[in-house]
């Protein structure tokens, strides 16, 4: 799995455009399936998709500093300091000043924060759970091989370095 490009891939270089259009379609089908229900549930507090961004990679990193999670989300510091600053004073994240760098902000979930984090992640589960059952484990691996080979290289890279460190 780690290779992107496996080999076996090669005889569906035949796709015709309709049917990779079909293949974008169902992208889209299954993205709104997939944050529907965490959408529901960040509707409750008033916070949107770059809210559960922020949480989801705070908790699988804790202390991760601003910086990083610019770098993880591929958003700006204006975006990123107005859904932090709602998080903060709301009481789901803490941010705490670096001990070797008094200018690096390093961020954790706090017991509320962990809470929402938890509600999102297995309502994602459970949809994903289900999907995957449906599928089998050949689909399962098929999907992930897709979406890796349709990540960056760096994006590639920094989730399979997170997958190698067990996380």
């Amino acid at each position: 799995m780690n290779k992107p490009h496996s080999p076996g891939g090669e005889g569906l270089l035949f796709l015709t455009d309709a049917q990779l259009r079909k293949g974008i379609e169902a992208m889209f089908f299954a993205y709104r399936g997939f944050t529907a229900d965490p959408d529901r549930i960040l509707a409750q507090y008033g916070y949107g998709r770059a809210h559960h961004r922020a949480v989801h990679f705070i908790n699988r990193t804790p202390g991760t500093n601003v910086n990083n999670l610019l770098q993880i989300l591929g958003v700006t510091k204006q975006s990123l300091n107005r859904v932090l600053r709602t998080l903060i004073a709301d009481g789901l994240v803490d941010s705490r000043v670096g001990a070797r760098d008094k200018r690096e902000r390093h961020l954790f979930l706090t017991d509320k924060g962990a809470a929402l984090e938890a509600e999102l992640s297995e309502a994602q589960r459970v949809r994903m759970r289900a999907a995957y059952r449906d599928a089998g484990p050949q689909a399962v691996a098929g999907f992930r091989a897709v979406l890796e080979a349709m990540m960056d290289p760096e994006q590639r890279r920094q989730f399979n370095e997170d997958l190698e460190a067990g996380s």
